[in-house]
């Protein structure tokens, strides 16, 4: 079996600040190469929970472009 890129519980280490003005397919595409586990995209705006989780890692997303980053 083969082991995950980012085992359950921890967050990849990641600068955040380098997704915000990219397009979100490349955001995506780049979260899930450094080990993100979950990648949400949600519009300006959107109701969300507070609940962190570990692995996963959200974009607010306009335009097709990403406007802000962060863990959970």
């Amino acid at each position: 079996m083969s082991s995950l890129p980012n085992p359950p519980g921890r967050n990849p280490s990641d600068d955040l600040d380098a997704y915000p003005g990219l397009a979100l397919e490349e955001a995506e595409r780049r979260a899930r190469e450094r080990g993100w586990t979950t990648v949400r995209s949600l519009p300006p705006e959107a109701v969300v929970t507070m609940e962190f989780v570990a692995g996963r890692l959200n974009f607010t997303v306009a335009e097709g472009r990403v406007r802000r980053c962060w863990q959970g």
